[in-house]
């Protein structure tokens, strides 16, 4: 594989030593790396060789992510542009993709563990019960960036399927109202989970009805993911077929 420039590597949801072996490489052979401090673990900067250049971006402009970039590219220099979570997933990575297209800088990708498969781990919970749901929606509330109408949480929750919620911890009154109005009943469980996987990581169980309540007891205003749907009561579902005796696969010869 060819040497890029730039590498976009997902940080992981927050424990150090959940980023792939790949992204710990990255991390660990680039001269500059960019991190985004307001989410990212700053425990994952210790992978990062001695002398590297690094940056937090929280306190950047995407112009200034991109001068660094560009002036790293002219000297030579490998840059790791480390993303909370999985890239892919609210990582406002497109635009730099875009800008480094332009530039004529190349890049790649590095995948990580998001918040909701780091949550999953932590609660225990299995997004996809036959009988419950098979579908897993990630979605957010509008906020000051604005979500496209056709992807309402009202429509979602008409299809009751599991929803993992990010970016919305200081809307739990209104979430609530527009899940049940969307098609949830308000008894629907529901979970809160605070810093996903990290030492100070919180997790609550509750109904729908019951979010903005839970939250507030608990203190939890922001860095929360919630989590609604039958399958976090963990009860209720059907057993899969592919282990099933009588259920015949490639592998297995059913039984009667």
């Amino acid at each position: 594989m060819d040497k890029k420039q730039v590498y976009f590597v997902g940080a992981g949801p927050g424990a150090a030593d959940l980023i792939t072996l790949r992204g710990m490489r990255l991390i660990s052979e680039s001269d500059v790396v960019i991190y985004a401090g307001s989410l990212v673990n700053p425990e994952l900067l210790g992978y990062a060789k001695d002398g590297a250049e690094v940056h937090n971006s929280a306190y950047m402009t995407l112009e200034e992510v991109l001068d660094v970039m560009k002036k790293a590219a002219a000297e030579g220099k490998t840059v790791c542009r480390l993303h909370t979570g999985d890239p892919s997933l609210y990582g406002a990575v497109r635009e730099q993709m875009d800008a480094l297209d332009e530039l004529g800088i190349t890049y790649e990708s590095c995948p990580g563990v998001s918040a909701a498969f780091g949550a999953a781990a932590s609660m225990d919970i299995e997004y996809t019960l036959p009988g419950l749901s098979q579908s897993l929606v990630i979605t957010r509330m509008a906020g000051r960036t604005a979500v496209p109408e056709k992807e309402s949480i009202e429509s979602w929750a008409a299809h009751n399927a599991t929803m993992a919620i990010y970016l919305s911890t200081g809307m739990l009154e209104e979430l609530s109202r527009r899940l049940v109005a969307g098609g949830y009943s308000g008894d629907t469980p529901a979970a809160i989970i605070y810093k996903a996987t990290w030492p100070e990581e919180e997790f609550y169980y509750c109904t729908i009805n019951e979010l903005a309540k839970t939250a507030a007891e608990h203190g939890i205003t922001k860095t929360a993911l919630i989590l609604v749907g039958d399958v976090i009561g963990k009860h209720g579902y059907e057993k899969s077929r592919l282990y099933d005796k009588t259920f015949t696969t490639e592998f297995r010869e059913g039984s009667e």
